[in-house]
């Protein structure tokens, strides 16, 4: 048995209730905390937790970052989550739930920045990193113990402090063999958690579970498997399967598996980008089809220009849509060639839009993503569209200018019609 204080990060190979060395009682114990290297860094409510960095007098009340009336909880502090909010929680049902909660607006920026300081510290660590988002990453810390003088846990425990003292917020760690189980480590003990599991005790730890806790069974897909008679983890451990893959595809396969811990995907510094996209929730619920058209082109732009900064275009166009009753519609097309082009995102998810606004129905939210991405050389010549690249030419003219003198240096007549009705 080993135990790992977290206060000095001294590991002792003695199970001990306080630390040998300081006489810490912030300690973890495992048998297999030695040889553990596969790590899931979550942070505690981030945004939340930035917000109450900068404003102390947040300290002890409870926090939602979000978007208004309108909008959606972005995240909460834990204290507002002992209310019932959640995150992606309709604003509404959050303040209704939580009606003394402190409402702050998102901060991307502020946010971005500590991310990036909290990335750095782990790749201080090892370069191993992969960044789920911005405020979780998995890390692969096998061969550091010779170069930090210490094992993982240790180097874990340290850096988490660290992160503490420096960058003013609180981190869940997961310590495991693989990427699941290091995942499913880090959400056991929340917030400023640290928590490891064995392969050896991943079947017995897993199987009493709700089949919802296994990572990546969402709500949809929970429900269809309870249908099926598959309550529990346990379930899909007597499963045969054969009878799972008939019955659920790749994904039967993949149940399996997670049920008995395995994962064999390696922590990957590479890890592709799998879309850009941009959306907007409306003070209103809106049906003029003009009007969405608007906020359409609006979010082409946003996300055109992502995908530019990015270096990679994208060959299928999704759109995004929510009605007034919270139903969410996604239509997607695909491109004869891939684009960044805004003019060509437009003019393919317009034609969406078309088809979905006929009925007069009345929508809360709009977005467009551009998917299936690559570094391949987007817009040049297209027998369909004999005029793209001189669209392109002009486009990139376009961002060139705006980039150098401002957002409003060249636009669209459109957008000038747009910002012309503006308030």
């Amino acid at each position: 048995m080993y135990t790992l204080c977290r206060e000095c990060y001294h590991m002792a190979e003695e199970a001990h209730d306080v630390c040998p060395k300081c006489n810490g009682r912030r300690v973890l114990q495992h048998p297999a905390l030695g040889s553990l290297t596969i790590a899931h860094m979550d942070c505690d409510a981030f945004f939340a937790a930035i917000e109450k960095r900068d404003k102390p007098d947040l300290k002890d009340k409870p926090v939602i970052v979000g978007g208004g009336q309108r909008g959606v909880v972005a995240t909460c502090c834990y204290i507002a989550r002992l209310y019932g909010v959640r995150s992606a929680m309709p604003m509404f049902k959050a303040l209704k739930a939580c009606p003394d909660a402190v409402v702050v607006r998102p901060n991307s920026e502020k946010y971005r920045q500590a991310a990036q300081q909290i990335r750095a510290k782990m790749e201080s660590l090892t370069p191993l990193v992969q960044p789920v988002s911005v405020d979780e990453a998995y890390m692969d810390l096998s061969g550091t113990e010779a170069v930090h003088g210490a094992p993982p846990a240790a180097s874990l425990a340290r850096l988490a402090a660290e992160i503490e003292r420096d960058i003013g917020v609180t981190v869940s760690i997961g310590l495991s063999v693989n990427k699941f189980l290091a995942k499913t480590a880090s959400e056991l003990d929340k917030p400023r958690g640290f928590a490891a599991i064995s392969v050896e005790e991943a079947e017995s730890l897993l199987g009493p579970k709700p089949i919802g806790f296994l990572h990546g069974v969402g709500p949809k897909l929970a429900a269809k498997l309870e249908l099926d008679g598959y309550d529990l983890v346990e379930d899909i451990h007597r499963a045969d399967v054969k009878t799972l893959i008939s019955r659920y595809g790749d994904t039967g396969m993949w149940l399996k598996q997670r049920a008995h811990g395995i994962d064999n995907r390696p922590v990957r510094i590479d890890e592709e980008r799998k879309s850009v996209s941009a959306e907007t929730t409306f003070s209103e619920d809106v049906s003029d089809a003009a009007w969405l058209e608007d906020q359409l082109w609006r979010l082409c732009v946003k996300t055109a220009d992502r995908a530019k900064k990015t270096g990679l275009d994208g060959s299928v166009v999704t759109l995004k849509l929510k009605t007034a009753d919270f139903r969410t519609l996604t239509r997607r097309i695909s491109l004869s060639e891939p684009t960044q082009l805004a003019q060509t995102v437009f003019r393919a998810a317009r034609v969406l839009l078309a088809k979905e606004t006929r009925a007069r129905v009345r929508y809360r939210l709009i977005g467009v993503g551009l998917s299936e991405l690559s570094d391949h050389k987007a817009d040049g010549a297209d027998l369909l569209d004999p005029l793209i690249a001189k669209r392109a030419a002009a486009e990139r003219a376009s961002d060139i200018a705006r980039e150098k003198f401002g957002v409003d240096a060249v636009i669209t007549g459109r957008a000038a019609r747009m910002k012309k009705l503006q308030p």
